[in-house]
Order: C-alpha cells, then structure tokens, then sequence
C-alpha cells in the first residue's frame, strides 16, 4: 500500500492514458501536472486522503474520467470543476484575525528554530564537508546504462544482496566509475541506500571511498531506481589480495609486509576519523577486507557504508540498539549478548583483519570449530612461533630485502596490536586513537629502515 504524496518524477509520464493510484493512504494536494498530460483518459485517485483544492483543466473537466471521493477534504476550484465537490471557500474573518493573532509568535518560533539548525548544521560541516561537490553534473538513469554498458555481465565488479557494484564510464567524462546499484526488492536494500547516502554526505576523509554522485529515478519500466556512483578504485579490494585463490581476477602480486602496514594505518586512520572526530560518532557496522578497497597508489579506503550508524547522544536511542547487519566472524561477541552498538564493533573487527591479513586466513575458514578461532591460534603461537600460523608469503618471494630482514621484528607488535582490538571482552580493546599511535610509530620506524 502506497502512503505519503504523490511524487513529482509522476509528471514524467508524459506518455500515459491510464493512472490507477486507488485505495492507497496516498495523502497532500493532487499535483496539477495531471491536467496537463495531453494522453491521460483515466485518472483514478478514489479512496485516498487527499485535500485542497482540485486541479483544473484537462481530464478533471470530466468527472467520469478522474475519479475522486469527498471523504476526504477536496474541493473545487470553480463551481463547474467536478460539481459533486464543494467549492472551495474563504475563511471567515473571524479565522483570519485569529490566524493573524498566531502569525507573529508562531514566526519567531520558527525562525528561532532555523537558526538553532543552522548553527547545528555549520558545526556539523566544519568537521565533516560533504563527500561530492554541489556542482557536480547530475546523471539519469539513462547515463547509467550506457556507462555499465546495459549492466552487462562483463562490467560487474561483484554483488551481494543488496547490491552489485559495476564498472563503467560516462560519455561526459573518461575517469572509470564503479555503479552502485541496490536491489531494491530486497528487503532493507532501500534502507542501505539512505544510510549510505547520509553517510557520504556527512564524511570527508582520504581513507573513506568518495562518491562522486547518486542517482535515485525510475527505469524504462517505471520501477523505483537507486544508485550511487564512486571513484573506481583500480586495485580492487583487500580480499581479493589476501585470498587471490578465491577471486578469477585477482592480482599476480602479492602485499609485501610495508604495504600491509600502510593499510593497516589507513584503515586505522578511517576509523579513528569516524570514532573520535565526527560528530556524532560513526560506527561502521561491516568492517572486513571485502569493504576496504585500493586505488592506483595500493592508498586503503573504507566502504560501504550500509550498515553503519550514527550513534545518538540520547541514551537507549533507537540508533544505539542492536540488530545491526553484520559478517559472521567480524561482529563482535558482545552484540550476540544484547549490548548496544559501540566504536568497540569497530575495533574488533579491525583486530580480526589485522589477523587475517598477516595470515591469510579468514574468521570462518574450515580449520576454526569446536571453539577454534582465528585470534585463538594466533594467540596459540603468539610470539614465539608466529612463523607457523603467518602467511607463507611474509617469508618469501619478495624483491624487497627489508620484508624479509625486518619481518620478525615489525610482525610482533602489529600482531599484538591485531591480538588486542580483537579480545573477546570490549573493556580489554583499545580505543582507535591508541591504535592509530601504535601502528603510526611502527609504519615510521620502519621506513626509515627501509
């Protein structure tokens, strides 16, 4: 069942001759652009709540073919618009003096009102600028198509269940673009939209993905279409390095132990932005290797931000409450007791990537039952024989002397730091900030080694 107004992207049905919008909870005015659809010969709008006055002109001069009812407020311009309607009348003067009486209180309400948000709103935005610039060039559903080449099969990157990503170009610009596209007849799939939407709007770091536009229209079919267009991030996604078994397109290189470092720091840096700098803090809900792509420069940047959460000052806020989406063997423990979302979700998650980036072993792999798990074995091992559980190629295959010299020496404290964010209690994790102290001073030392 329909609710709410009906939307303006109506009028671009310009080709139309039957509207059937009956029974819904459909409420507000009637859009005048019905009268002005020169094909429209039925126009059915019965058993709805709308109210104001009726449109005039074009099919509403037929009352046989715009059908309405009076239950619910409408009235007609003109006594020759759709005679079973009341004409719409002139307050009294009565009304019109008290309206005037509550004119002037109720204006400075208001008016105080908007400046209360837009002092809000210049806080907001002096720590988080929007993520894509006010002029850039809007896109149609249109563009979209002729950039995925018809959502072609060649052009898709990868797809979950709210939504396949494809790679494309616009005919206005030669820069790549990855095509977010939702399923929207997935349930919580339009809900992953607006949060994303809102998240984007809401951030800037080098460390988060950058949108470059959205694109919320109908198709050819005039089902509801949602998309959001990123930069494309050429180097793909940290999952597709650390487990290139597992994806037909993966790069022949492997991640050397500095570049394993620098994404540490980046996502590190991510995080701490989205914790400790927004406000109100973000908690990203879905961190995992698969969320944290790479552009050109192997730079990590954190996306995906369908899940995510704006945590609320208010406590026991609906916000705060758990229920969010999550990977199994990236949520934290805690949320399967009924604690409520925190940075904390965050920081475990990050831990267990730590893990599973220096051992190339995910969370969920065969090996982890009967109470086994990814931070249990590398604790097992941690420190003194850490060379058994560490992924083969931290110890071989690089042309780099410095990932095989140094290796030993750097992997025990990012070990730790992987060990610490991933404990099985909140209280014994660290917070972000120290987390991005601690890996800030092991990336510096060593590069200046190598």
């Amino acid at each position: 069942m329909l609710n709410g107004s009906i939307p303006e992207s109506f009028s671009d049905l310009k080709s139309v001759d039957q509207i059937d919008l009956s029974k819904n909870d459909l409420a507000g005015r009637i859009p005048e652009f019905f009268a002005n659809m020169q094909f429209l010969h039925q126009l059915d709008l019965s058993t709805n709540y709308f109210e104001g006055p009726i449109p005039t002109g074009g099919i509403f001069q037929n009352h046989t073919a715009a059908i309405l009812d009076g239950k619910a407020g409408l009235c007609a311009s003109a006594p020759a618009t759709l005679h079973q309607f009341p004409v719409c009348t002139v307050k009294s003067k009565k009304k019109a003096l008290l309206l005037v009486k509550l004119i002037p209180p109720t204006a400075i309400a208001l008016i105080s009102f908007i400046c209360f948000v837009v002092t809000i709103l210049k806080r907001r935005q002096a720590q988080a600028a929007p993520c894509y610039k006010e002029t850039m060039k809007r896109v149609s559903y249109g563009d979209i198509v002729k950039a995925t080449n018809w959502f072609s099969p060649v052009n898709k990157i990868s797809s979950g269940r709210t939504g396949s990503i494809y790679i494309g170009r616009f005919q206005f610009n030669t820069d790549l673009v990855a095509v977010k596209l939702f399923h929207l007849e997935e349930n919580g799939a339009r809900d992953s939209f607006v949060t994303e939407c809102e998240v984007l709007r809401n951030t800037r770091h080098r460390n988060l993905v950058k949108a470059v536009t959205v694109c919320s229209t109908m198709d050819l079919e005039n089902n509801e279409f949602k998309a959001i267009v990123f930069d494309f991030m050429a180097n793909g996604s940290l999952d597709m390095w650390v487990h290139p078994k597992l994806h037909h397109n993966s790069p022949k290189r492997v991640l050397s132990l500095g570049q394993r470092l620098r994404i540490a720091m980046d996502v590190a840096l991510a995080l701490d932005y989205m914790h400790n700098q927004l406000t109100p803090p973000l908690v990203h809900c879905d961190l995992k290797p698969g969320n944290v792509l790479l552009d050109y420069d192997m730079t990590a940047r954190v996306g995906d931000f369908g899940s995510a959460r704006f945590l609320s000052s208010v406590p026991g806020s609906p916000e705060d409450l758990v229920g969010v989406e999550g990977t199994i063997g990236y949520i934290a423990p805690e949320y399967c007791m009924g604690y409520k979302v925190s940075p904390g979700y965050d920081v475990y998650a990050f831990g267990i990537l730590i893990l599973e980036m220096l051992t190339g072993r995910r969370p969920m792999d065969a090996i982890f039952t009967d109470g086994l798990s990814l931070h249990k074995l590398v604790s097992s091992a941690f420190p003194g024989r850490l060379g058994e559980v560490l992924d083969p190629h931290l110890s071989h295959g690089y042309r780099h002397p410095c990932d095989r010299v140094f290796m030993r020496r750097y992997m025990v404290p990012l070990i730790e730091v992987g060990l610490l964010c991933s404990m099985e209690s909140p209280k014994d994790r660290p917070g972000m900030g120290e987390v991005c102290a601690r890996i800030l001073s092991l990336k510096e030392e060593f590069f200046e080694f190598c």
